[in-house]
């Protein structure tokens, strides 16, 4: 992998949630919280064939809001989406769309984009005809991950919420020998993507948990009926800063951008794309 995107970009500006209003469409539409994100362009004619990274829209529960829990929809948004739609083009064969998507689960364009990201869903919270409608886009083939959120309260909420879609089904705890680890990249281990600032002083305190009850990285899904990973989470690790935050300092980069978190996206979304 080349250099990090932030060495030749610039530095990051800001992190957390950010306002967006309800009729921007693309990532691409939203100021970068660096100095410049990769753009690129493909080829005319192509684009319903491209890959492209969709993100799922949603409301905080405005009267049981997860106590502690600071992050929502737009955590990590939109330099993660469009840095590891890049990074994707750049390590994969992949056709991918340069400006990503963000939809509500009610959108009706939703089913043309098979994979679905959903940041923070220890805050995350469905209506009923959102949690109908996004049962109906899983069954028919589309793919959800989930990342960034930590511990037991956080991952409650989570739960709690995919039982409104999922009456039926339960989560499990993805196995290494799943193929979903042996795609692009082997994958051994379930390894702990910190938060920028963590991973940067993890160098000295070798500390990469944000929370006493988040120590253990948990990847949990649920399958279709054939046996197909229809939602995937990532508990107790930041996938999505390896790629937003790629830039910050070189051994971050190396040590969590590089060697966890694009290996880890890039073969989730081989899997979406695959199966």
């Amino acid at each position: 992998m080349t250099f990090p995107l932030r060495a030749q970009f610039g530095g990051f500006l800001g992190g957390g949630e950010i306002d967006v209003s309800e009729d921007t469409r693309t990532a691409r539409a939203i100021d970068t919280r660096s100095t410049g994100t990769p753009n690129w362009t493909n080829a005319t004619g192509f684009g319903k064939e491209a890959f492209t990274f969709a993100r799922l829209r949603y409301d905080k529960d405005p009267v049981h809001r997860p106590i502690g829990h600071t992050g929502g929809w737009t955590t990590d948004l939109p330099d993660s989406d469009l840095n590891l739609s890049f990074r994707l083009r750049q390590m994969t064969s992949l056709m991918v769309d340069p400006d990503g998507r963000l939809l509500r689960a009610t959108n009706v364009d939703l089913v043309n984009y098979p994979f679905l990201f959903a940041s923070a869903p220890g805050a995350l919270h469905l209506t009923e005809p959102e949690a109908t409608a996004l049962k109906k886009y899983l069954l028919n083939g589309g793919f959800l991950l989930m990342d960034d959120f930590w511990g037991e309260r956080e991952w409650a909420n989570c739960e709690t919420v995919m039982k409104l879609v999922f009456p039926d089904r339960s989560f499990f705890e993805l196995p290494l020998v799943h193929p979903l680890y042996h795609g692009v990249f082997e994958i051994k281990a379930k390894y702990q993507n910190a938060n920028v600032g963590m991973g940067i002083r993890s160098e000295h305190t070798g500390v990469t948990w944000e929370r006493p009850d988040a120590k253990e990285v948990h990847h949990r899904g649920i399958e279709d009926d054939k046996g197909r990973l229809m939602v995937l989470t990532l508990h107790n690790t930041d996938t999505a800063d390896g790629w937003e935050r790629e830039g910050e300092s070189d051994y971050y980069f190396h040590n969590f951008s590089e060697k966890i978190a694009y290996p880890l996206g890039v073969n989730i979304i081989f899997y979406a794309m695959t199966h």
